[in-house]
């Protein structure tokens, strides 16, 4: 998820960049740190532990059906079900982990990451989140800040994608097949053929569990960089956009509805985004420097997260696949 960051202008203290130097190079906040409490984040973390191994237990017991009938659940699983936990933390930590540092980098006040564990039978958890303390001043602060966190969580996908779909195999679906279908992002699609080619007739990937938290964590990172609000994109989309950002904003929260009405799965998360553009407001909140362009080395960047949210979207998450024939 995406970091949690002041939705307030920003004055320009003494002490802070002002917008000619910050069109030079960005400098460090000096700001005084709040007091953390670890034993939270560490608590959230254990429970988010417990609710992914719970989730990855019952697709490891699927995974092993092979579309049939699925084992019976037992002690004896546990282990199976660190395949799905463990990647889909590492993914969500990176990720998380990616914005903190950056941050740390600058100097700016930030919380280390809540895991936030939900008893969910797909994910076992509602993904993870930062907390940021203070206005970020300058726009290239605040771009760094915000492309860190998908591109570190993509680092780690990617490789897990593969090594996931390695473990994975090709079975045939039985005629009376009812269950869920994923959507399969380019990224998905272009790694499935080179491991595996081009599937037969009637089969289908059975997909390891360490798979699933991989296409979990290719789903997350292309709704985080969604360009809108107070997602990572939003924050990329400002950066490098300034106020021209806000028609961006309003124009993906219309593309986020209408993709609504083509698959059902985008309901809650269109929901979510218009809400946050109704209590939060269209515009990003500005920096000190909002007029002043991006480097060049940073407008290549954000080029390529456009290109991984490409690389990582699909009109169709989840679908419900019924293959019984109709009476």
């Amino acid at each position: 998820m995406s970091f949690d960051s002041p939705d307030r202008p920003l004055p320009t203290p003494a002490g802070w960049p002002v917008p000619e130097s910050a069109a030079q190079s960005p400098q460090p906040v000096a700001q005084p740190r709040r007091r953390t409490r670890p034993l939270i984040h560490l608590l959230l973390f254990l429970g988010t532990l417990v609710t992914t191994m719970a989730a990855g237990i019952g697709h490891y017991a699927g995974f092993a059906g092979d579309f049939n009938e699925i084992p019976d659940l037992s002690l004896a699983l546990i282990p199976y079900g660190a395949w799905y936990s463990l990647t889909i933390l590492a993914i969500l930590g990176t990720h998380e982990f990616g914005h903190y540092f950056a941050c740390r980098y600058y100097g700016i006040d930030a919380s280390l990451p809540y895991f936030l564990p939900a008893p969910l039978p797909l994910t076992g958890t509602v993904g993870a989140v930062i907390r940021i303390r203070q206005p970020i001043p300058t726009k290239r602060m605040l771009f760094d800040v915000g492309a860190a966190g998908p591109i570190a969580g993509f680092v780690v996908a990617v490789p897990a994608l593969f090594l996931g779909l390695r473990l994975s195999r090709v079975v045939p679906l039985p005629e009376d097949f009812v269950g869920m279908e994923l959507g399969e992002p380019l990224l998905f699609q272009l790694a499935a053929w080179m491991v595996w080619g081009e599937a037969p007739t009637g089969h289908s990937i059975n997909l390891h569990p360490m798979g699933l938290a991989a296409w979990l964590g290719l789903l997350i990172t292309a709704l985080n960089l969604f360009p809108v609000g107070q997602l990572d994109g939003g924050h990329i989309a400002y950066a490098a956009l300034g106020r021209r950002s806000t028609a961006v904003s309003l124009g993906t929260a219309a593309a986020v509805v209408g993709l609504a009405f083509f698959s059902m799965s985008w309901v809650i998360w269109a929901a979510l985004v218009i809400a946050m553009i109704v209590f939060l407001g269209p515009r990003h909140p500005r920096t000190a420097d909002e007029d002043v362009p991006l480097d060049r080395n940073r407008q290549w960047v954000a080029l390529a997260t456009a290109a991984i949210f490409v690389l990582c979207f699909t009109p169709a998450p989840i679908e419900v696949l019924d293959l019984v024939p109709e009476p």
